[in-house]
């Protein structure tokens, strides 16, 4: 994962720019970055993410279903739904930890052997503050020259989020055993808790 970051991601700079609290209580993000079940596992254990749904954005609601979806023809990404609590994790955080932990930014309607649109990097922006934030973080990193490589994530408007399956949800704390869990969610998992030990949810 992220075999072309130039620095470790405990380097991996914070946002220049980013949402202000407004002091909300909840608020969401939509993000895409291959396979759902991956995306999902990191976030899961970061504090102040409040819930977690992995669905389908960026095509019609008769096409948003898994096999449809595979198909790589209806326009859906495979994405995550957070719900966060601004006080404790702010939207540029969310998208730090995308574009370090969660998948890598470089590949283009992939990653690693997933294939297609679907698996395509992106964010859904559902004002125009989320899309200023997102597009200053990604001048930043291309700035910086963070990677060996162009980042290849999308900026996309939120039109609507279809919930996927009912197996699809918490798929990498269900299915532990599952090879494409063991191989390339769980080694996202050890490098968010190596990484960034301050931004996971403290036991009890």
């Amino acid at each position: 994962m992220s075999g072309s970051l130039r620095i470790d991601p405990f380097s991996f700079p914070d946002p220049e720019a980013d949402l202000p609290g407004d002091g909300k209580e909840t608020d969401t993000a939509v993000i895409a970055g291959g396979c759902f079940w991956c995306t999902e596992a990191v976030y899961k254990e970061v504090d102040g993410i409040l819930g977690l749904r992995s669905g389908y954005t960026g095509g019609a609601a008769e096409t948003a279903d898994y096999r449809t979806v595979c198909s790589g023809t209806t326009g859906h990404a495979e994405a995550i739904e957070i719900t966060y609590d601004p006080r404790r994790v702010s939207y540029g955080k969310i998208l730090k930890l995308f574009f370090s932990i969660a998948h890598d930014p470089t590949q283009l309607n992939r990653q690693g052997n997933d294939h297609g649109t679907q698996y395509r990097s992106a964010i859904f922006y559902k004002n125009a503050a989320e899309k200023s934030v997102a597009e200053a973080y990604i001048a930043q990193i291309e700035r910086d020259k963070l990677f060996g490589a162009p980042i290849a994530t999308t900026l996309e408007p939120l039109t609507a989020f279809y919930e996927a399956e009912d197996y699809h949800q918490d798929y990498a704390a269900r299915n532990p055993s599952q090879p494409y869990i063991v191989h390339i969610s769980q080694p996202k998992v050890k490098k968010l808790r190596e990484n960034f030990d301050g931004m996971l949810k403290k036991p009890g």
